[in-house]
C-alpha cells in the first residue's frame, strides 16, 4: 500500500480541509441518508471491503465523497483493526432466505422464477418530474394472496439429479480450517476457496470487463445463466461456552451459477461456474462465474489465467498502486531525463557530430 511523502506539511493539511469543505459537513443524518438510499452501492463497498457493516460503508462513501476505491480501502483499513472473534457455520443455498431467484437456462425450474426486486424488465427513463416538483408517488400494489416461499431448492442439485451435470462430494471441514485470502500467502496453483474468495472482494468493474473479454470471445467461454440467487444468509454461531447454535443476525448475500458446454471427463456435457459475494452485486456474480470457468480451463486465454485475474481484479492493491503515481518521482524522472539528454547529445547533435559522418569532399572532375 502506497501512501502521500511528508513534506510541505501546511500546503497538504489545507489540501485535505479543501478537500472536505467541498464535500459539505459531514453529518449522521447524510450518513443514514446513503445508509438508506443507496443500498446497492453500500454492497459493492461491502462486498469488495470485505466486511458487513452497511452503518460503516454509508461513513466511508460519505466521508470520501462516493470515491469508491477511498471507500472501500478505509472500510479494509478498518476490518484490519477488528479482531475475529468466532466463525459462522457455512450457509448453504436451500437455507437462505431468498427474495430474488432466476435462471436464464430453463423457464420452468424447480420453486418457479422469483423477480424479487429489479429493473431488469423496465424503462431506463430518468425521473425528470422529480426534478420539476411535480413527482407523482407510486400506486401502491395488493399483497399477494399467497407469498412466496422463504427457501428454494438448487437448479444444479436437479441438473446433477439428471446427469446434466457432475457429480460432487463435499467434504466436511471446520470454518477456522478453511483458507483465507486475507491471511494467507496467496500461492499458485491456489486452492478453490482462495479462488472463490479472491472473486468475492474483486473489484466489480475488473471482474466485469475481464469476464466481458471472455464473453466477446477472447476466451473460451459463453456462458448461460444457471441460476442467480439473492437473499439473506442466517450468521449461524456456537455459542462459546454452552456450545448451542444461534443467530447472530441476517447478511444480504448473492451467489451466482453459469454453464457451458463442452463436456467434462465424466461426459456430463455442461461445466458449472460459480461465484458469490457479500450483498446484491449481480453483474459481478455473472462475469465472476464465467472467469470461475475461464480459470478451470485447460489452456486459458492468458488475461484469463488464475494469476491474472486474482491480481489484477484485487481493488485496493490495483488502484493504490495506479494511484502512487501522482506521488513525487523526482529523483527516477531527473535520472531518465539525464539518460534522455545524453542520447540526444550523443547521436543528434548536428554540432557535434563526429568527423566521419561529415559531407563528402566532391570528387575533382
Amino acid at each position: 500500500m502506497y501512501v502521500a511523502a511528508r513534506g510541505g506539511e501546511t500546503a497538504i493539511q489545507r489540501a485535505e480541509h479543501l478537500y472536505h469543505s467541498m464535500l459539505g459537513k459531514l453529518t449522521l443524518e447524510s450518513v443514514h441518508t446513503i445508509q438508506e438510499q443507496m443500498p446497492y452501492l453500500l454492497d459493492r463497498v461491502m462486498g469488495e471491503a470485505s466486511l458487513y457493516a452497511p452503518e460503516l460503508a454509508a461513513l466511508a462513501l460519505a466521508q470520501t465523497g462516493g470515491d469508491l476505491y477511498e471507500a472501500v480501502l478505509l472500510l479494509r483499513a478498518y476490518r484490519s483493526t477488528q479482531p475475529r472473534i468466532a466463525y459462522a457455520a457455512p450457509a448453504s443455498a436451500e437455507d437462505v432466505l431468498t427474495v430474488r431467484r432466476i435462471s436464464a437456462a430453463f423457464k420452468d425450474i424447480p420453486g418457479g422464477q422469483i423477480l424479487g426486486p429489479t429493473l431488469d424488465y423496465s424503462h431506463r427513463l430518468l425521473r425528470l418530474d422529480v426534478l420539476d416538483r411535480i413527482a407523482v408517488e407510486d400506486e401502491p400494489f395488493e399483497a399477494a394472496e399467497q407469498p412466496a416461499p422463504p427457501v428454494y431448492p438448487t437448479v444444479a442439485d436437479w441438473q446433477r439429479t439428471n446427469k446434466l451435470l457432475p457429480a460432487i462430494e463435499t467434504d466436511q471441514i471446520e470454518p477456522v480450517n478453511i483458507p483465507d485470502v486475507t491471511t494467507d500467502a496467496v500461492l499458485f496453483p491456489a486452492p478453490r476457496a482462495h479462488r472463490l474468495q479472491a472473486l468475492a472482494r474483486a473489484d466489480t468493474g475488473g471482474v466485469l470487463a475481464l469476464g466481458y473479454a471472455s464473453m466477446r470471445g477472447y476466451g473460451l467461454i459463453h456462458p448461460t445463466v444457471n441460476e442467480l440467487r439473492l437473499g439473506y444468509a442466517e450468521l449461524n454461531l456456537t455459542h462459546p461456552v454452552t456450545g448451542a447454535a444461534f443467530s447472530a443476525g441476517r447478511v444480504r448475500v448473492s451467489q451466482g451459477e453459469v454453464v457451458n458446454s463442452g463436456g467434462t471427463d465424466d461426459k456430463s456435457g455442461f461445466k458449472l461456474g460459480f461465484a458469490a459475494t457479500l450483498g446484491w452485486n449481480e453483474v459481478k456474480l455473472i462475469a465472476g462465474a464465467t472467469l470461475d470457468l475461464e480459470m478451470s480451463s485447460h489452456d486459458p486465454h492468458p488475461a484469463h489465467t488464475e494469476e491474472f485475474v486474482m491480481y489484477h481484479t484485487e481493488p485496493v492493491e490495483a488502484s493504490g498502486f495506479c494511484i502512487h503515481f501522482k506521488l513525487p518521482h523526482y529523483v527516477t524522472f531527473a535520472s531518465s531525463l539525464d539518460s534522455v539528454r545524453k542520447v540526444i547529445s550523443t547521436f543528434y547533435d548536428t554540432d557535434k557530430k563526429p568527423a566521419a559522418e561529415a559531407a563528402p569532399v566532391e570528387a575533382q572532375s
